[in-house]
């Protein structure tokens, strides 16, 4: 696809279109499903009547994600008809049900904690955005199931005494930012206060971080993503002092690997595909950050983030390992902010 570092319509239509070619697409696909007996061995879409695509339930929401969220920035775009018929289609009651039949059973209780509770979060946020009578339809109907996520959250969050730093799917830095936006928008005051406690209690003293990334199964920058986090939480005169402290050399230029985008070896094997998610992330959190920053450092996040840009966008289509969800994190980046 072309190289380019800003949101057009052509680019949308290309992110709608390769979402509506994956989330009512059941295989391949990864099941994060625990079987109590011989009865649960059942097929995606039988457990999962809305998010049964895109290779996994979690890629499935945030592929729903990126529609809604095209929807409401290009109303007048071609692909619009096609997103409200598939909306139509799985945002449906009986369907949500099937959804919040499958939290209650005994052995989901860690289904999807935290990054797909994060998403489903988001997704609920975005359709709460929408000034749209269809989007605010689907966000009624799709209200039980995030009210449900959001009740897991805030069950979880008093007794989880750790952060988790990793760049994948555990980081908690991610989830909480997602589930900070959603808990804003709809004003779930009690959500909110648990995440800027948490994130100020696991978070609020750290010092010149290492960046000791990546690893070779990072999508997300476990530096990066705590300091979006923060940036969110906290007032902008506290952040930028607890930032001077995370990051005290950065408009030096160090520490030297968050400035430099990741090599991927191999697009066709998916874990080392979650290299160019890595490159997208950064990309979008150095410029989320930029605004917050100013001088050298602000010229360091710039051209940090066009450069992670400049290394992945062209490579979001290609192999379904990646295609499947890559977008997502490009939007993302293109957006700057969510």
């Amino acid at each position: 696809m072309p190289h380019r570092h800003d949101l057009t319509p052509e680019i949308a239509d290309t992110f709608a279109r390769i979402a509506l070619s994956h989330v009512a697409r059941e295989y391949p696909n990864k099941l994060d499903h625990v079987m109590g007996g011989e009865g649960d061995a059942q097929s995606p879409r039988a457990l999962h009547p809305i998010f049964f695509g895109s290779y996994d339930w979690h890629s499935c929401v945030h592929g729903y994600w990126l529609m809604a969220r095209l929807y409401r920035q290009f109303p007048d775009a071609a692909f619009t008809g096609d997103v409200a018929a598939q909306f139509d289609e799985a945002i449906t009651a009986d369907n949500v049900a099937g959804e919040l039949a499958y939290l209650k059973r005994p052995n989901s209780t860690g289904f999807e904690r935290p990054y797909g509770w994060a998403w489903l979060l988001m997704l609920a946020a975005e359709l709460k955005r929408h000034d749209s009578r269809e989007a605010h339809r689907w966000s009624e109907i799709l209200t039980p199931l995030a009210e449900a996520f959001s009740d897991r959250f805030k069950a979880f969050l008093p007794k989880a005494d750790y952060p988790i730093r990793g760049g994948a799917h555990h980081n908690t830095a991610f989830a909480l930012l997602l589930a900070a936006i959603y808990a804003e928008i709809a004003e779930d005051g009690e959500l909110d206060a648990l995440i800027r406690g948490k994130a100020n209690l696991w978070y609020g003293e750290d010092r010149d971080a290492q960046a000791w990334e990546p690893s070779g199964d990072d999508f997300l920058s476990g530096t990066l993503i705590e300091a979006q986090l923060m940036r969110r939480v906290l007032k902008f005169d506290a952040f930028r002092a607890w930032f001077s402290h995370f990051l005290p050399h950065l408009a030096e230029g160090r520490p030297e690997t968050l400035f430099e985008p990741v090599e991927v070896s191999d697009r066709s094997d998916g874990k080392i595909a979650h290299l160019d998610g890595l490159n997208l992330s950064r990309a979008w959190a150095w410029r989320s950050l930029a605004p917050a920053l100013d001088g050298p450092s602000a010229e360091r996040a710039v051209t940090a983030a066009r450069l992670h840009m400049a290394a992945s966008l062209p490579h979001v289509t290609g192999d379904y390992l990646g295609e499947h969800w890559l977008a997502t994190y490009a939007l993302l980046a293109l957006d700057g902010a969510v």
